[in-house]
């Protein structure tokens, strides 16, 4: 029997659909269908200015905004070998592991929610709501902050900003306690996840999965650790791996990431340089306001970046950096002139949706809504 499971059902995570052949309850073969969010970003990136492109980025993954905002940054100024202060470099981490937190946030309240498990989805957008007040205090914005420019971040934080990041640090850990005192040893949870959807760690490596998908299988890979950008070299923190493979293998990966980035964001503010939060190149970064207003320069060059934008060299990169779902990449040619040639994004959703039918054919059709909560997909990411 033929039977579709979306695009709009709600386990699916977004506009999914599935092609499901089951026989009984059993899954034969599953087929997933994408495209229904397209939404022609890649493309539009080339009719944009370098520095128009970051909004674009806010809206490929929703749920991690400011991770794309840093991987698209980053790929832009190797072309312009621009050398970013300390203390953006530091800010940068900070705010992407409030990002990763705010992230796997969603991802554990909805996962649980598939199977059944409703308090646990309260409770973390409890503390979702947290984070989302500490964007809207540094950029204005809850969800589409587009913080991040190329050279640096578009403004200082507010000065009780840090202050704010270090009172939520020190309360989420016991929160963290809360979700796992929900679910790590509840019997129905783990009848429902363990042994589940089981991916072994040839097929993942195979499939191209990365992030929790990759590790929970056994494979010891974060690009934070073993590829570094931005500062992260320069701080401790574990990165989680389980050799199960499964449901429940994904699901402590994720939570145990929830702790260490919590590390993370402390070390930031504890070791948080001085200085500017822009480097120091006037043909590329917007001038101070300030001295706009005393300084004939600036404002001529301020005039040019807005209505002109800024050439970049010609030649071609790929950065990657670890999202909250793996690997994503941003690949940037430049022909030399202030648009991008092109713009390609390696999203880790795509290459982690292959994995969706190594994980259930073969298993009970109720297995697939727990094997996609898993992988953590973002359809905005994979259809783009």
């Amino acid at each position: 029997m033929i039977l579709n499971m979306g695009p709009q059902h709600p386990s699916t995570h977004g506009v999914l659909r599935l092609l499901l052949e089951i026989d009984g309850e059993t899954v034969v073969r599953i087929m997933p269908d994408i495209g229904y969010l397209h939404t022609g970003i890649e493309k539009t990136c080339e009719a944009k200015f370098y520095q128009q492109v970051v909004p674009l980025t806010d809206r490929i993954d929703y749920l991690c905004p400011l991770t794309n905002n840093l991987c698209y940054c980053l790929a832009v100024e190797k072309l312009l070998g621009l050398e970013i202060p300390p203390k953006a470099q530091w800010l940068r981490v900070l705010l992407n592991e409030l990002t990763r937190i705010n992230s796997h946030l969603v991802w554990l309240g909805t996962h649980a929610l598939d199977i059944g498990a409703m308090t646990v989805f309260l409770y973390c957008f409890r503390e979702r709501e947290d984070v989302l007040r500490l964007f809207e205090a540094v950029s204005g914005q809850r969800m589409m902050t587009s913080y991040f420019r190329i050279g640096g971040l578009a403004l200082e934080p507010p000065l009780d900003f840090l202050d704010r990041v270090r009172d939520f640090a020190r309360r989420f850990p016991a929160k963290v306690d809360e979700y796992e005192n929900l679910l790590t040893a509840n019997p129905i949870w783990e009848m429902r996840t363990k042994g589940v959807a089981r991916l072994t760690a040839e097929d993942a490596v195979a499939l191209g999965a990365s992030g929790p998908t990759l590790r929970a299988s056994g494979v010891d890979f974060d690009l934070r650790r073993d590829l570094p950008y931005s500062s992260y070299d320069q701080f401790n923190f574990e990165v989680p791996v389980a050799q199960e493979g499964d449901v429940f293998a994904r699901y402590i990966c994720r939570v145990r990431e929830l702790r260490e980035s919590s590390k993370i964001i402390d070390q930031a503010l504890e070791g948080m340089p001085e200085g500017p939060i822009k480097a120091e190149a006037p043909k590329v970064v917007l001038p101070d306001r300030e001295k706009m207003k005393t300084q004939m320069e600036a404002l001529i060059y301020h005039f040019k970046i807005i209505t002109e934008g800024f050439s970049v060299p010609a030649g071609e990169v790929y950065q990657a950096v670890e999202s909250p779902r793996g690997e994503m990449g941003y690949y940037v040619v430049s022909d030399g002139t202030a648009k991008p040639y092109r713009v390609h994004m390696r999203a880790a959703c795509l290459a982690n949706l292959q994995t969706l039918p190594a994980m259930c054919e073969g298993r009970l059709i109720a297995d697939v809504v727990a094997a996609i909560g898993s992988i953590d997909i973002v359809l905005g990411e994979i259809d783009r």
